[in-house]
C-alpha cells in the first residue's frame, strides 16, 4: 500500500442528516433489506405487496435495525432490467404506508433513477441508496442535491450492462479510493453534503478481492467518511463453500464482526437478528 492509518486516524463521530434527523453512526447502525422484487436472489416474491412489506418492516425494526433499505429492482447477475416506471409502480404506497405506521423510521431507497428518487422523497424517503455512483442516469445527482438528502456511493464499473464484470484491479483498496475521490469532488460540487462510502461488494471484484477488502477495510475512504458494508447473501461467501445464500449465516457473522471492527459504520443486511451489536 502506499498509505497507512491507524485506528486513532479513524473518525467516530460520523453523523448524516437525515431530513432535519441528525443520526450518530459513532455505534454501528444495521440497515434492514426490504426487496419489492419478484425476483430477489435471496427472498424474491415473499414482500412485494403491501400487506407482506408493512409486516417485514416490522420485523426490521423490532429486530434492530435503524435503516429500511427498500428496491424495487433487483441487481443481481442477469436480473430483468426495469425503468423508472415499473420502478415506481412496485414501490406504490409501500414507503407512504411505513412511515404512517412507523413515523420514527428512516428508509432508505435504493435506485439510480431521478424520476424514482423524486417519487421516493415526496413520499418521504430519508436516504438515496444509488449503486451507480450517478452513471446510469446524467440527472441524478442533481436531483439528489436538490432533495438536500445524504447519498450512499457505491464503487462500481461505468454501466449498467458492465456492472458485474470481473475486473483485473493491481490494487483493490487503492482503485476504491481513488474511484471515490474523483466522485466526492463531483458530488461536492454539485452541492451533495451527507456523503456514505459503500464499496461495492458483490459488483465486479473477484473472490479474493472482496476479502481483501475486508481485510484492509479500515483504510476505505481513509476514515473521512462513513463506510457502509453490505455483504448479506453475497456468493463470494457460500459459493466457494459450496453452499446456498440462506446457510452462511455464521460464516457471514464473523465477517459483519470483522467488519465493525475495522470500522463499518453501516452494516446493510437481510436479516438484523443475526447481528446484535
Amino acid at each position: 500500500m502506499s498509505f497507512s492509518i491507524t485506528n486513532s486516524d479513524i473518525s467516530s463521530s460520523f453523523s448524516i442528516n437525515c431530513n432535519g434527523r441528525l443520526i450518530d453512526l459513532s455505534k454501528p447502525k444495521l440497515m434492514g433489506i426490504l426487496n419489492l422484487t419478484p425476483d430477489s436472489f435471496s427472498d424474491g416474491g415473499k414482500f412485494n405487496n403491501e400487506k407482506n412489506a408493512l409486516i417485514q418492516a416490522e420485523n426490521l425494526l423490532k429486530n434492530g435495525a435503524t435503516f429500511i433499505d427498500i428496491g424495487a429492482q433487483s441487481t443481481r447477475p442477469n436480473a430483468e432490467y426495469l425503468k423508472a416506471d415499473e420502478e415506481i409502480r412496485r414501490i406504490g404506497n409501500v414507503i407512504s404506508l411505513i412511515k404512517k405506521e412507523f413515523p420514527e423510521s428512516l428508509i432508505s431507497l435504493d435506485t439510480f433513477y431521478a424520476d424514482v428518487v423524486k417519487f421516493g422523497f415526496d413520499k418521504g424517503i430519508d436516504i438515496v441508496n444509488d449503486i451507480s455512483a450517478g452513471q446510469f442516469d446524467s440527472e441524478l445527482l442533481d436531483t439528489v442535491a436538490q432533495t438536500g438528502l445524504p447519498y450512499l456511493l457505491m464503487h462500481i464499473n461505468p454501466s449498467y450492462e458492465s456492472m458485474h464484470e470481473k475486473i483485473k484491479f493491481d490494487d483493490i483498496i487503492l482503485s476504491i479510493n481513488r474511484f471515490f475521490s474523483e466522485k466526492i469532488l463531483e458530488f461536492k460540487q454539485k452541492g451533495i453534503k451527507d456523503i456514505i462510502l459503500d464499496p461495492g461488494f458483490g459488483f465486479g471484484k473477484t473472490v479474493e478481492d472482496q476479502y481483501k477488502m475486508i481485510d484492509e477495510f479500515e483504510y476505505i475512504g481513509f476514515g473521512k467518511y462513513p463506510v457502509l458494508a453490505g455483504i448479506s447473501k453475497k456468493s463470494f461467501i457460500y459459493k466457494p463453500l459450496g453452499k446456498e445464500p440462506n446457510e452462511v449465516e455464521k460464516e457471514t457473522l464473523d465477517l459483519h464482526l470483522k467488519l465493525i471492527e475495522k470500522g463499518a459504520k453501516i452494516i446493510r443486511l437481510h436479516n438484523p437478528e443475526t447481528l446484535k451489536i
